[in-house]
């Protein structure tokens, strides 16, 4: 038998909503589908819509926020954790799909924005101060430092060049600026790999 009381001891020590209290969210119209496996700290915010599937891990401490905006969906093996920093994720992002994705801005000037609608999926991992803006991707696992993505229209778009930019592939991404349509691939160091058009992977309709 589950001794949850435990399970809630253990929970409180490390910062985290109880059993009990995680299951309660739904009453903000968050949806939680398994408070068991579900960690989220008392200082997160989130909006109502957001979905938060088993195993996703939300925690912050030292002053650090994390704010999850309306129905964003946060998947299998999402780690968000502030320590200190600030991570913000926009409407109807999509966190972790297909491998699980880790966040953390743990640096008392590091802040990680993820804009609407913006997909991270693959098992990527993100650290220090990164902008990823509305519509952009990051598509495998990909370990991202300081880079920007500017936004622009989401993966459902028609016209490839003016969806927000992409990285996709596996490897190391620092320093890295990709404009709005456009794409990175590789395997490996994304400094060397070519910066293309997105309809160089996917022709425009018509075309």
């Amino acid at each position: 038998m589950i001794d949850i009381e435990q399970l809630n001891d253990i929970r409180r020590n490390r910062g985290f909503l109880t059993v009990e209290d995680t299951s309660a969210l739904s009453s903000a119209r968050v949806v939680v589908l398994d408070p068991f496996s579900t960690l989220v700290s008392q200082g997160v915010t989130l909006d109502p819509g957001v979905t938060l599937w088993p195993g996703v891990v939300l925690q912050t401490s030292d002053g650090g926020t994390i704010a999850i905006g309306y129905e964003a969906q946060l998947y299998p093996g999402a780690r968000l954790v502030a320590s200190r920093g600030r991570i913000k994720v926009s409407a109807r992002a999509e966190i972790g799909e297909e491998g699980g994705f880790t966040i953390k801005a743990e640096q008392q000037d590091a802040v990680i924005e993820i804009g609407e609608g913006a997909r991270l999926i693959g098992g990527g991992a993100m650290t220090l101060s990164n902008s990823i803006g509305a519509g952009a991707q990051i598509l495998g696992p990909i370990r991202l430092q300081n880079c920007v993505l500017e936004g622009g229209g989401t993966h459902l778009e028609p016209d490839p060049d003016r969806r927000g930019a992409v990285l996709k592939g596996s490897g190391l991404a620092r320093q890295i600026f990709v404009p709005t349509g456009f794409v990175i691939q590789a395997f490996g160091l994304f400094s060397e790999a070519p910066v293309r058009k997105q309809s160089y992977f996917h022709p425009k309709p018509g075309n």
